[in-house]
């Protein structure tokens, strides 16, 4: 069938050579991919605002804690810890003494390493790394015939295997679909297994119970073993905070697990603008500003020193259909000033995606997602999530989306990287080579460097009209379909040790057998 190089993530397809159209059609199929580290961005990020703007925000937060406050529901313990850390606890309404979540905050690293079981694909998260990772949350699925529906195991575990090959992947994510043909209360057991045999690229974890958090941590001390995982990070996981304000049972559950466990909590306050939040840019990242310390601080009584992302997801939301709205320019600057306060506490942050409300990728999916990605890019985002798959406003992860999200990945791997001013980048031997009224087509330089002077994008069409014609008159959405399929054709798992493999296989068998199955 072909093979993969897992060491490049170079693909073959195996066809024989061919001419013509069929020829320059596998000739786009069977591109090598290109190799990508981490990225570590040279651009300097954007602020947005001013010493006096940051200043009024904060104050304005430390407002919202100490008068108003936030509940932590449904767990007294949380409670009882807040009470011994000197807030004022009523009922289920925590007020925080000005000052009190910032200092508690301090004891979160500035940047930390997510261990991958392959250590070549363990990532480093914060400072000016980001970290893409895949579409998180959606129940349905665009499969590859077109259909719309509810996704399955299977569609999951091909999304896993699509982001261990993307090039500019760097991470395995979490729940790129919602399996819901397997049982509510099971399903986290097959999801994380999936993660570790389909891909060594490191992972997130199951945050819909904390017996499910739970489960995680085991399974990731049967790959890494529990003194590493103990002393390491092996594990991100997703806490949103339930705005406006209020931190629900389910979440400070998980968020108890892993953080003492010493894993990652990524804190996200889920933003709908107009109706989770003020109107106002403002006023939403005053509330923004409040729930994620608060949280993060919550981590950090857990265990003082684990591990933390601080993070927003901000949308708006139509004032005229009331559905939400994405790529709009008020939730870039929610984005680019909440990464702000983040650079300001020296915490990781993450916020941003590929993000869109188009049921298909199309032309608002694209300018919807670039007008995410962007500031994103733009901001200092640390760990994005949400990179590629995302359609129908976090409905859907779409295969084909999927892969034109990827390439744009890419483009902007390379953008963010800065402008190459070694001798080779500076290119002088190739302008005194050709001088005046000369071409550079055949110049030394060129010759040594036209295989990877340019991004090229896999999608995208710049033949002539006759030539596309040719081709088969394709969308960019139908050559995304033709990669997706191709890379699935050509996919070889990374070797798993076989003791590791069965002992999860007996933990999966062992957890499931020991419940009846749930499907609310």
């Amino acid at each position: 069938m072909g093979e993969i190089e897992s060491s490049s993530a170079t693909i073959k397809t195996g066809r024989r050579s061919r001419g013509g159209a069929l020829a320059r059609r596998d000739a786009r199929l069977s591109l090598a991919l290109p190799t990508f580290g981490i990225l570590k961005r040279s651009l300097p990020p954007m602020e947005l605002l001013d010493e006096d703007a940051m200043a009024l925000i904060e104050g304005n937060a430390d407002k919202v804690m100490e008068e108003i406050g936030i509940e932590f529901r449904e767990d007294g313990e949380a409670l009882e810890m807040w009470k011994e850390a000197g807030a004022d606890v009523r009922g289920e309404r925590v007020h925080f003494p000005k000052g009190l979540c910032r200092e508690l905050m301090k004891t979160a690293p500035a940047t930390f390493t997510q261990h991958a079981r392959n250590a070549s694909r363990s990532v480093e998260i914060g400072g000016r790394n980001t970290v893409f990772a895949p579409v998180y949350g959606p129940p349905f699925i665009r499969a590859l015939d077109g259909e719309r529906r509810y996704a399955t195991l299977e569609d999951f575990q091909n999304l896993v295997r699509l982001a261990y090959m993307a090039p500019a992947m760097h991470h395995s994510g979490g729940t790129v679909c919602e399996p819901v043909d397997v049982a509510v209360n099971k399903r986290h057991l097959d999801m994380v297994y999936a993660h570790i045999k389909y891909s060594d690229k490191a992972f997130m974890g199951s945050v819909t119970a904390p017996e499910r958090a739970l489960d995680t941590v085991e399974m990731a001390k049967i790959l890494f073993g529990a003194e590493f995982v103990d002393n390491n990070c092996v594990l991100t996981s997703l806490i949103n905070i339930n705005s406006p304000l209020v931190m629900d049972a389910t979440m400070l559950g998980a968020l108890k697990v892993y953080a003492r466990a010493g894993q990652a909590c990524i804190i996200s306050p889920f933003i709908v603008g107009g109706a989770m939040s003020p109107v106002a840019v403002a006023g939403t990242l005053t509330q923004v500003l409040a729930e994620a310390t608060a949280a993060i601080a919550f981590s950090q009584l857990c265990r003082p020193g684990a591990p933390v992302i601080f993070g927003t997801f901000a949308t708006s939301i139509s004032m005229q259909s009331g559905a939400p709205s994405f790529g709009t320019p008020e939730t870039a600057q929610i984005l680019m000033g909440a990464a702000q306060f983040a650079r300001r506490y020296n915490l990781p942050y993450r916020s941003g995606g590929s993000l869109t409300g188009s049921k298909l990728p199309d032309s608002q999916s694209a300018s919807e997602s670039a007008n995410t990605l962007l500031p994103a890019m733009q901001g200092g985002v640390n760990f994005m999530l949400h990179a590629a798959g995302w359609l129908e406003g976090g409905l859907v992860s779409s295969f084909d989306k999927f892969i034109l999200d990827c390439e744009q990945l890419e483009a902007q791997q390379i953008f963010a990287q800065g402008i190459d001013m070694s001798e080779n980048g500076q290119a002088m031997d190739a302008i005194k080579e050709v001088g005046p009224g000369g071409h550079y087509l055949g110049c030394e330089h060129t010759q040594k460097n036209f295989q990877s002077a340019f991004f090229v994008a896999r999608t995208a069409d710049n033949n002539s009209f006759e030539q596309w014609e040719i081709d088969g008159a394709k969308r960019a959405p139908q050559r995304a379909n033709e990669i997706a399929k191709t890379w699935l054709d050509n996919y070889q798992a990374p070797a798993l040790d076989q003791s590791i493999d069965e002992a999860l296989v007996d933990y999966i068998a062992n957890k499931k057998d020991s419940m009846p199955d749930a499907f609310t």
